[in-house]
């Protein structure tokens, strides 16, 4: 087992190498809520993903030289956007890519990102399974992070209160197009979507199982216990990547999602839909 921390200099995670074939943990340790802000994602969470798909591609190409098939698997276990900080950079959600994880806040879309939205698209598309370790609130924006991996073990509660929810509606933020997209590619049920667009509901981790936003509820409520019970669940899921088409395969399913997401325009606010609309009436 190794372990490497990004960035270097001031760590913000670790990336662990488990013993297990092509196994990685991603634990996220960003002060006590783990906000996604600009530095979180481009020095930490982006190059932590680089290093474990270089490492699986390794291990892959190996793999079909030697006509082996390999296990792989991710855990990504975090939190949520940085609001204060993010609306600062007016590049922080959309940007021009190519289609190539507690208590969080939320933030609105702004221009020419390299930020928030590739790293959505890059989960979407990441070529071994990635799932999400929720083991507390996972609210806005880091609903989103764990809504961009493949499956979801959340908590269930009995340790801590533990919530998934999307309260823009509360304080006044519109969805960027990027997230409304994810959530309509991920919950298909109508009653669910709209309790968590528009009554900005906290689903409890039974609801959040009933309501398809999660796949599985670890009981113990522990951060070990969610975290063995993702492994254990990517252990049922591993072998569908040795083909290597596992990503291949999600950037078709994902493709409008992927278009929705790459979208390059300044979300309108209240405040200009208000004036807009005086003008018009």
């Amino acid at each position: 087992m190794s372990c490497t921390r990004f960035p270097p200099d001031s760590p913000l995670l670790t990336l662990t190498r488990e013993p297990e074939p092509c196994l990685w943990i991603i634990d996220m340790h960003n002060g006590e809520d783990n906000r996604l802000t600009y530095n979180f994602i481009n020095c930490a969470l982006k190059p932590a993903l680089d290093a474990v798909e270089r490492e699986w591609r390794e291990t892959w190409q190996a793999s079909q030289v030697d006509a082996k098939s390999k296990s792989t698997s991710s855990s990504l276990s975090g939190s949520g956007l940085d609001y204060a900080n993010s609306i600062k950079d007016l590049g922080f959600f959309p940007g021009n890519f190519t289609f190539d994880l507690y208590l969080a806040v939320h933030l609105f879309i702004l221009l020419h990102s390299e930020t928030f939205n590739p790293l959505l698209a890059r989960l979407l598309t990441f070529p071994i399974p990635v799932i999400a370790a929720i083991n507390g609130h996972c609210f806005a924006g880091g609903f989103m992070l764990a809504l961009a991996c493949d499956y979801r073990v959340m908590t269930d509660g009995r340790e801590r209160r533990a919530w998934c929810c999307m309260n823009e509606i509360h304080f006044g933020a519109p969805w960027p197009a990027s997230m409304a997209a994810l959530v309509r590619v991920k919950i298909s049920d109508a009653r669910t979507l709209r309790r968590l667009a528009l009554e900005g509901h906290r689903f409890t981790p039974q609801e959040a199982l009933e309501g398809g936003l999660v796949d599985v509820i670890a009981g113990g409520g522990t951060s070990d216990v969610v975290l063995a019970a993702a492994r254990t669940f990517a252990s049922d899921k591993v072998q569908n990547a040795k083909t290597g088409v596992w990503g291949l395969i999600k950037k078709e399913f994902y493709r409008h999602t992927l278009e929705d997401i790459a979208q390059d325009y300044r979300q309108i606010m209240p405040l200009q839909e208000q004036a807009s609309a005086r003008a018009r009436l």
